[in-house]
């Protein structure tokens, strides 16, 4: 997960929501600019899921927001996708 938020903020969100993956606190929002995800106008990203083959090729961008399925859409796109689990 990438965030222009600041890391302390970041850390906040990780233990409050005991995230079990990295993080990465992107504050001066190269990352999100270079993603193209990074609004102007608020200067916060929009949030979009990335799908990125082993290749380091982007195989899905995914822009619906996923609040009450995002595990089950998770892993059906990964099935799609045909990435191999762990």
């Amino acid at each position: 997960m990438v965030s222009v938020d600041p890391i302390e903020k970041n850390k906040a969100f990780a233990e409050q929501e005991k995230a079990n993956f990295p993080m990465l606190s992107d504050e001066s929002k190269k990352v999100a600019e270079a993603y193209g995800v990074l609004n102007p106008t608020t200067g916060t990203a929009f949030r979009r899921w990335f799908f990125i083959g082993t290749d380091g090729k982007i195989l899905h961008i995914e822009t619906a927001r996923h609040t009450t399925d995002a595990g089950e859409f998770l892993s059906n796109k990964l099935e799609e996708l045909k990435v191999k689990k762990r």
